[in-house]
């Protein structure tokens, strides 16, 4: 018991060693699977995997529709994002209290009614007739608002010193944001910056409300033809999560990668 104990125990200094990490990965594997199982076991329900097979072109199509939509809005969304961090710490009144109502209208009301008055109010009077492209720019409008004040406090958080003394050595306004600010900027806002873009590719579930035929509408209507809840929705979780984990492990990847002493 001791031995497995300092096996998979994190040492102090050093990282854990592949063997400690694959044993310990395993395990918690073992466990939740065991519960999944068990708690799956009990239920009363006739399985019919058969008749949701046959949708599967369904399936693919609402992911593939799914992913291509919160690509879109999701590079959309940075700089937007970007724009507007930066207009929230302007010296221009206009252009800063237009970011502050920006950001704490769009974080201050629900996603489900901005869809509802982007595309039926906002759209229909520019004449945007496309909901795809009403729903990437809605996505990517809310999106903006959280991106934005995640940029903002990370640049808010570089210490004033390093800024006095960026322009002591003469740098202008942009050499010290590309050599001085983005550099710890992007390594600091990483974690939320994930999470944000996880939650992104979820919302845009919502999007059914407009008749978007994504992932979540595909699988419903598959449910609605072959009235098999749990065969239509557990597909999507999983669809969903072949989204988001990319999104975390690169996340996790750009963190080691600018990972040094500030």
């Amino acid at each position: 018991m001791g031995r497995l104990t300092t096996l998979w125990r994190m040492p102090d200094n050093d990282a854990p060693s592949l063997i400690s990490r694959l044993m310990a990965f395993v395990l918690v594997l073992l466990l939740l699977s065991a519960l999944f199982f068990f708690s799956f076991s009990q239920l009363q329900y006739g399985w019919n995997w058969t008749a949701v097979w046959q949708y599967r072109q369904k399936f693919l199509h609402g992911w593939m529709t799914t992913l291509l939509i919160s690509v879109a809005a999701l590079s959309l969304s940075l700089l937007i994002s970007v724009f507007f961090a930066l207009a929230r710490r302007s010296r221009l009144l206009p252009l800063r209290y237009l970011a502050i109502l920006y950001i704490e209208g769009v974080r201050g009301t629900p996603l489900l009614v901005q869809i509802l008055v982007f595309f039926y109010v906002v759209a229909d009077a520019f004449g945007i007739n496309n909901r795809y492209v009403v729903g990437i720019l809605t996505l990517a409008f809310f999106a903006g608002a959280y991106l934005s004040e995640i940029i903002r406090a990370g640049i808010e958080s570089i210490g004033e010193s390093q800024l006095e003394s960026a322009r002591a050595i003469g740098l202008t306004t942009f050499q010290t944001y590309r050599f001085v600010i983005l550099p710890q900027v992007v390594r600091r806002i990483l974690p939320p910056l994930a999470g944000q873009f996880a939650s992104l590719v979820k919302d845009s579930s919502l999007l059914s409300i407009i008749a978007v035929s994504e992932f979540t509408l595909n699988a419903q209507e598959v449910n609605a033809f072959t009235f098999s809840t749990l065969e239509s929705y557990l597909p999507l979780a999983v669809g969903y999560l072949l989204l988001t984990l990319p999104i975390s492990l690169f996340s996790r990847h750009l963190e080691q990668k600018f990972r040094y002493a500030t």
